[in-house]
C-alpha cells in the first residue's frame, strides 16, 4: 500500500507484477521453465464506472460489461521457450475459449465426448507459416444468452446485433474506488466494423459491405438455433443443464 505513489489502483497493478515475477521465478527455480507455457491475460476490458480505479482501453470502444472492442479485447501474453517465438508478436484472433483445447492438445490430454466451443489454436501461437484461425466465426453471448455480436475468425469484421448495452456516453467516471451510475443505449439495427482499420468501431460500414453483413448474419442465426437467444426470444437445440456436483451426504 503506497508503494506506486500513485493510488491504490496503481498500487494493485504493481502488486500483480511483482506477483507475476515471483511465478516465473519459481518456475525457473525448480527447473521446469523451459518446458511450461504461461499465459498472462484478462477476461475483459476495463470497468469505466470507476474512473480513476477503472484502467484504460486507449482508442476502443466501450469497456467492461459490453460487446464493444473495449470490452472484449484485451492483452495477452504467452512464454514458452523453445516452443512459442521470443519476442515476437501476433495480430491474429483468438479467443479465451480456445485456451481448454489447445492446453489439452499440448499437454496430450484427451477431451471429453461433449462440444466444446473452443478450437486448438497452437499453430496460431507457434506461428506456424500459412496457419489461419480454424474458426469461421466467435460469437458474443451477454447478460441472460444474449447474442450481442458475431466476428469473421480471422478477427477483421464485427457485426453488432441489436440489443441494449450500458454506457457513460463521455461522461467521466469516478473517483477514488466509487463509481458513477451508467447510462443506456439500444442499438436498433445491425452495424459492421472493419475491425483492420477501425479497431475504436468508430465508422458503420454495413451499407458498404452488404454480402459481409449477410454472411455474418447467416452465422448468428446458426449461433442462435444452436445456442438460443434471449434477445430474438430463441431457444437453442444445443443448449444442456449446467454440470453440478451433488453435495456429499453425511
Amino acid at each position: 500500500r503506497g508503494a506506486s505513489g500513485r493510488g491504490l489502483y496503481a498500487d494493485v497493478i504493481g502488486e500483480i507484477d511483482a506477483s507475476v515475477g515471483a511465478v516465473l521465478k519459481a518456475l525457473d527455480d525448480q527447473g521446469v521453465g523451459e518446458n511450461t507455457l504461461v499465459i498472462f491475460t484478462s477476461d475483459n476490458g476495463p470497468w469505466l464506472s470507476y474512473g480513476d480505479h477503472a484502467g484504460s482501453a486507449g482508442p476502443l470502444r466501450e469497456g467492461k460489461g459490453t460487446s464493444w472492442e473495449g470490452g472484449v479485447r484485451v492483452p495477452c501474453v504467452m512464454r514458452w521457450p523453445g516452443t512459442l517465438p521470443a519476442n515476437t508478436e501476433s495480430r491474429a484472433m483468438l479467443m479465451t475459449i480456445d485456451l481448454l483445447p489447445t492446453i489439452a492438445r499440448a499437454a496430450g490430454a484427451e477431451l471429453p465426448a461433449l462440444p466444446i466451443d473452443g478450437l486448438d489454436v497452437l499453430p496460431l501461437l507457434k506461428g506456424e507459416a500459412e496457419t489461419k484461425n480454424p474458426h469461421e466465426a466467435y460469437f458474443f453471448y451477454y447478460e441472460t444468452n444474449q447474442l450481442q455480436g458475431v466476428t469473421s475468425g480471422d478477427g477483421r469484421w464485427k457485426l453488432i446485433l441489436p440489443h441494449t448495452y450500458r454506457t457513460l456516453a463521455g461522461r467521466p467516471g469516478g473517483e477514488g474506488g466509487k463509481p458513477v451510475a451508467y447510462g443506456h443505449k439500444t442499438l436498433a439495427r445491425p452495424e459492421l466494423y472493419d475491425l483492420e482499420t477501425d479497431p475504436g468501431e468508430t465508422t458503420d460500414v454495413a451499407d458498404r459491405h452488404p454480402e459481409v453483413v449477410q454472411r455474418l448474419a447467416n452465422l448468428a442465426e446458426n449461433a442462435r438455433s444452436d445456442l438460443g437467444d434471449s434477445v430474438t426470444q430463441r431457444e437453442g437445440r444445443g443448449a444442456r443443464p449446467a454440470g453440478r456436483i451433488e453435495p456429499e451426504r453425511p
